[in-house]
């Protein structure tokens, strides 16, 4: 059995207070090769949104998976070499999904969700 976390990150300063993540389930057990889906919902006062996905494993910084635009900065794409048709993603204007498609014990992290406004 497969064990996923998820967590919000923030780590941009560019988010002012009406800037927020929340993730929508912290705990994701599936059985190896079934498909997850995590999800994060957000508000910004901004039209001009970016939204990240990243993982961590134990005692490792976190890795970049991929990023979505959103709202204005909607069709912006980008995903890292290593997550190409094993992740993907939606950014809708006001919530982000990550799908793992047949994930393996491999998969087994902390996935962390971030928003960037402009």
């Amino acid at each position: 059995v497969l064990t996923i976390s998820l967590f919000v990150l923030s780590p941009f300063p560019a988010m002012t207070a009406e800037d927020s993540v929340i993730s929508l389930q912290t705990r994701v057990s599936r059985k190896e090769g079934e498909s997850v889906t995590l999800s994060c919902s957000y508000n910004s006062t901004s039209e001009y949104v970016y939204l990240y996905w990243y993982r961590q494993y134990s005692d490792q910084p976190p890795q970049y998976i991929l990023q979505r635009g959103a709202r204005s900065y909607s069709g912006s794409a980008h995903t890292a070499d290593f997550a190409k048709g094993h992740f993907s993603s939606i950014a809708e204007r006001t919530f982000t999904t990550l799908t793992i498609s047949s994930p393996t014990v491999g998969d087994t992290a902390l996935y962390l969700c971030a928003l960037r406004a402009a």
